[in-house]
């Protein structure tokens, strides 16, 4: 995966994919299918950009209809990764939702199984953070709030709502991070959210075990995204990732590959309960 070298840079939340320096790569001209998802139905929410669209330009490739979901003032972004979806023969529904509102995110997966005929594969991608601050005691409510929601709340609702329609042998896919195992004390309230999720997919898997529904987490390291430049520092985005053993930042497309393999029956079976780090060698125990 070629490197390269990052300018400081800062956009205002929830940022988008085009004003970045370097953009991201989420497998545009990379990566390639092998059918895993053939027939399959998906939901990801946070689908407009940096993960969410390598995810679900990968699960187009593997054969997977694919409905995005995202905040109405990221529509730029989202028609960009429906565009490369619907460039491999899959139906992209697109699902502008605000997740923090109840009533949105469960409408929402009401709108993607609408869309798409029916549900497989729930991806839950969307998050925020802001690192912007110097203390714990900078962490206002208005903070809590966008984080607990995003985060957690809408992983609830809209799981909730998606075990309405999904039938045995689908698939739950949280997105943890590397946040939840080694947390930076300006991430305090992201970082736990993340360690919640983790506790989330161990329970929902054993509960979900008797439907036979599989349910498990990613946890990304430092990813290239537009939430980088969009809530760290400047300086910080500059030497993002290079703390890592991989002495690098990690692209989009090099995390997707972990949600396709814990999506599929064929390589996955057999898999639930468990959180899979892609992390560029941080510990995930």
């Amino acid at each position: 995966m070629t490197q390269h070298v990052r300018p400081a840079q800062q956009q205002e939340p929830p940022g988008l994919t085009e004003p970045m320096e370097p953009t991201p790569d989420h497998g545009e001209d990379s990566y390639v299918g092998a059918g895993h998802l053939e027939g399959r139905r998906a939901y990801i929410t946070g689908g407009d950009s940096g993960i969410g669209r390598a995810v679900a330009i990968a699960f187009a490739r593997e054969g997977c209809d694919v409905a995005i979901g995202y905040l109405p003032q990221e529509q730029e972004d989202a028609e960009e990764t429906a565009r490369w979806v619907r460039a491999t023969g899959r139906s992209c529904v697109l699902v502008p939702a605000d997740l923090r509102e109840e009533d949105e995110a469960r409408a929402s997966v009401r709108a993607a199984v609408d869309g798409l005929g029916g549900l497989d594969v729930l991806v839950n991608n969307a998050g925020y953070q802001m690192a912007r601050r110097e203390s714990f005691a900078d962490v206002t409510t208005d903070d809590l709030d966008r984080v607990m929601k995003t985060n957690l709340y809408a992983l609830f609702w809209v799981t909730q709502e998606a075990l309405e329609h999904l039938p045995e042998g689908s698939a739950i896919i949280n997105c943890s991070s590397i946040q939840a195992y080694q947390p930076s004390t300006s991430l305090i309230d992201y970082a736990s959210t993340k360690a919640a999720i983790n506790n989330v997919t161990v329970n929902l898997a054993a509960e979900l075990g008797a439907r036979g529904i599989r349910v498990n987490a990613v946890a990304p390291g430092p990813i290239w995204t537009p939430l980088q430049p969009a809530t760290q520092p400047p300086e910080k985005v500059a030497t993002f990732g290079e703390d890592t053993p991989l002495g690098r930042v990690g692209q989009p497309a090099e995390v997707a590959p972990a949600f396709v393999f814990l999506a599929s029956q064929d390589t996955a079976s057999y898999v639930s309960g468990t959180v899979l780090g892609v992390t560029g060698g941080k510990p995930v125990f």
